[in-house]
């Protein structure tokens, strides 16, 4: 496996009023191709998960995606890099009320220009493999909360990103869903995509191959766990 995602000496600090908040201070992490990687809510991860998902840019430090140095890009450059290279999944599903659940999958697709033919393809083949071929004209009520999970997860599958980042997935569905959809994670992640996860739930966690804890910004622990 080649290194995916690399980062180091990350610092990055906020400042809130007269308050200088270190939320990550000097972390060295590296990511391969393929990993499943889960790390705790809070204690700095959050503020790490925006930085991989070029969501944010350190304060000062290093963070290499899939080759080059992205952490001094300009916000259209990171745009651009997390249209293709970044798919996310978020604990409310953030989906279109209005869009059916084949029309909230391809909006990705919109973006980079893709033709409407190619983006319906794309979309029921990604459907089709979270299970749900037979749900893509339905809206996101007339869907269960693991249903609207499964599109969430399918729109970040679209574009066949590099990395799929959840963050908290499986926080709004109960335990059977929960397992189901972490089930799923499995499966997409034996197909070859490279799955950082965010999770305070012990149970959830022991689906991932390899858990990072951060305390207080600082990498406490790094362990294997398959």
């Amino acid at each position: 496996m080649s290194d995916l995602i690399r980062v180091e000496n990350i610092f990055k600090i906020y400042k809130v009023g007269n308050q200088v908040v270190k939320a990550l201070t000097d972390n060295a992490e590296l990511i391969s191709e393929n990993e499943y990687l889960e790390g705790p809510s809070g204690s700095g991860k959050s503020t790490l998960m925006n930085i991989i998902g070029c969501l944010d840019s350190p304060t000062s430090g290093k963070f290499y995606l899939n080759g080059p140095d992205v952490s001094s890009l300009v916000d259209d450059e990171l745009a651009e890099i997390r249209n293709k290279e970044i798919g996310f999944i978020f604990q409310t599903f953030n989906l279109l009320p209005r869009y059916t659940a084949l029309d909230n999958v391809t909006l990705p697709l919109i973006y980079n220009g893709t033709s409407k033919a190619e983006r319906i393809k794309r979309g029921k083949e990604v459907l089709d493999q979270v299970g749900l071929a037979d749900r893509m004209d339905h809206r996101p009520n007339e869907l269960s909360g693991g249903q609207r999970q499964r599109v969430a997860i399918a729109r970040a599958l679209v574009n066949r990103p590099s990395i799929i980042l959840a963050d908290e997935p499986t926080g709004n569905l109960d335990s059977q869903t929960s397992y189901e959809i972490m089930e799923l994670f499995d499966d997409i992640q034996k197909a070859g995509n490279t799955i950082i996860l965010v999770t305070h739930e012990e149970g959830i966690a022991n689906y991932a191959h390899r858990i990072v804890r951060l305390r207080d910004g600082v990498l406490e622990s790094d362990q294997k766990n398959k």
